[in-house]
């Protein structure tokens, strides 16, 4: 009881500063609106381009791919874990935070006048019969998400400049929707966070995705390229489709909405077949790949009788990777010298084309500091994955993956990650992170009440921040 008069009072507290940060703002908004439509924007438009976002960390150790965000006016960073099981962007907040982990990076402090209200689109594809309703239109849009792993956020939508790099050269600083996260479960509050929030890529009206669409910037496609010795990037728009060898098949409707699916599949390793109609769906924020009870088990059997006699031997396991071997002559140094002890799994998708994706071993084995090989395929029904089969990171690494909605098709081709193709193929990854400080677009872009953009404030200044 003590508890929920707690969390009661606490977000009374929340909402109560929130709405006196909107009606404080009101009055300064239109002044500040006049004038900042007296001036033409400082950037051109770059409609029709492609966004272009460097990811940073690996597969192991830190089994995580991140990207860096800039938010706010100044621009401040914010690394941001990618999540395909979710549409809503959300970062810890100060407004005030009720439960949040430390992060990398001071807490994000919202604009006085980001509130966005109850009727704007993106809030109300966010309420389901179990998540909270507004009662009133004008009310400020509260959200709730629970991801995977015991992670959630609670918190209150907000609008704010996000630094966006185009293909063509130009920056542009749209405002964007995204979640004031001041109620976290992060696995463990207690101890530091790699990250500031998550950056939701599923297929909603709330992703970032959807709203670069909305605003004309890019097409509703987005893909990434994992490098498998870390980085690699992130993309929205068709610009960087590769123009051929994609493997391309239909996303299914009838997988779950939570995840990108291209639909069931036939398991083989080798070119022996494990079975037919297995549920698949592809989520590049989940570290290691995970298949459900009956492929797991087919899998796991098979590579057991393949390995046996061929001069490896068990060894002690890395955390989650509880099967791992070490060559009974040396330890590997590459792994590619682990390669030919195993076996490639492959999946042939039923739909369209008949799209067949090719794991080799390199892209479910993790080379340990110790030399040892350990299994990046784990029991998804150990990990409430239930009966879907999930591709993870491990296994699209020097793969672009694509997810066109647009058309509704996704696809993968294999590629180098470490340069962005096309336009930018000459420039260096993180040439992309030089953001220059630039106002925002204007008159281009919508707040939520559906006027144009107000100033927004700024932000009180931060301390610097704190490397991963």
């Amino acid at each position: 009881m003590r508890e929920a008069q707690f969390r009661r009072s606490n977000q009374a507290m929340v909402l109560l500063f929130l709405v006196l940060c909107f009606s404080a703002n009101a009055a300064a908004s239109s002044a500040s609106q006049n004038r900042r439509e007296a001036q033409p924007p400082s950037v051109d438009d770059g409609r029709t381009s492609s966004a272009v976002f460097p990811l940073y960390g690996n597969i192991y150790p830190d089994r995580l791919y991140f990207l860096s965000l800039l938010i706010g006016d100044p621009p401040r960073p914010y690394f941001l874990s990618m999540d395909a099981g979710s549409d809503l962007t959300w970062i810890q907040c100060d407004a005030p935070c009720v439960s949040c982990s430390k992060g990398p990076h001071p807490l994000y402090k919202p604009p006085k006048d980001g509130i966005v209200p109850c009727a704007h689109p993106t809030c109300d594809s966010l309420h389901t019969i179990s998540s909270p309703h507004c009662e009133s239109p004008s009310d400020q849009c509260d959200y709730e998400v629970n991801l995977a792993g015991k992670i959630s956020s609670r918190g209150v939508l907000i609008s704010d400049a996000i630094s966006v790099n185009l293909l063509n050269g130009s920056l542009l600083r749209p405002r964007l929707n995204f979640g004031c996260g001041y109620e976290q479960q992060i696995r463990d509050n207690n101890s530091p966070s790699k990250t500031d929030g998550v950056l939701g890529i599923g297929a909603g009206k709330s992703s970032l995705s959807s709203q670069l669409h909305e605003h004309g910037l890019a097409g509703n496609v987005f893909g990434h390229c994992l490098d498998r010795n870390g980085g690699g990037y992130l993309f929205f728009g068709d610009d960087l489709i590769p123009s051929s060898a994609v493997s391309w098949t239909p996303i299914s409707t009838n997988a779950s909405r939570e995840k990108y699916s291209p639909g069931p599949a036939v398991f083989f390793v080798g070119r022996k077949p494990l079975g037919k109609n297995f549920d698949v769906a592809f989520d590049a924020g989940s570290a290691f790949t995970y298949l459900a009870a009956r492929p797991y088990e087919l899998f796991l059997a098979s590579m057991m009788r393949d390995v046996e006699g061929r001069r490896l031997n068990p060894t002690a396991g890395d955390g989650a990777l509880s099967l791992c071997w070490r060559a009974a002559a040396k330890p590997f140094k590459t792994l590619g010298e682990a390669r030919r002890y195993f076996k490639p799994l492959a999946m042939a998708f039923s739909q369209g084309r008949r799209a067949v994706l090719t794991i080799p071993p390199e892209n479910y084995l993790i080379l340990t500091k110790q030399g040892s090989v350990c299994l990046g395929v784990l029991n998804g029904t150990a990990a409430e994955l239930r009966d879907v089969s999930v591709i993870g990171g491990i296994s699209m690494q020097d793969l672009t993956v694509v997810y066109d909605t647009e058309n509704g098709r996704m696809g993968w081709a294999r590629a180098n990650c470490q340069r962005v193709p096309g336009a930018a193929a000459a420039s260096p990854l993180p040439a992309l992170l030089e953001q220059a400080h630039v106002p925002n677009l204007g008159p281009f872009f919508r707040s939520a009440s559906g006027t144009d953009n107000e100033a927004v404030a700024a932000a009180e200044p931060a301390s610097a921040p704190s490397p991963v």
